[in-house]
């Protein structure tokens, strides 16, 4: 067996999750950055940060003329089998590296 990871069309993480995990490493990201890291429009990253912060995954604040986001790190995961982990447990480790 290889000890090289090949390149596939999946992901363990969902989009939404690499989208908090650019933003956990760089709350003043500019969506547009965060589209090149994430590989996906800015449209995109647009609707998915629209989506987190409906559910309160994540906040903004306007500073000057960009946003600054901030992760709420203390949120249940959603899905049913995971809900008694918090987003914390993930995005931590991610974002460290």
């Amino acid at each position: 067996m290889s000890d090289t990871i090949e390149t596939t069309s999946w992901s363990f993480l969902t989009n939404h999750s690499h989208v908090l995990v650019v933003i956990a490493r760089n709350p003043d990201a500019r969506q547009r950055d965060i589209a090149e890291l994430v590989g996906l429009t800015p449209g995109a990253v647009n609707r998915i940060v629209q989506d987190l912060e409906q559910a309160g995954y994540l906040r903004h604040e306007r500073v000057g003329r960009r946003n600054r986001y901030e992760v709420d790190l203390e949120r249940p995961l959603r899905h049913p089998l995971e809900c008694e982990h918090m987003l914390a447990e993930i995005i931590r480790p991610l974002a460290a590296s």
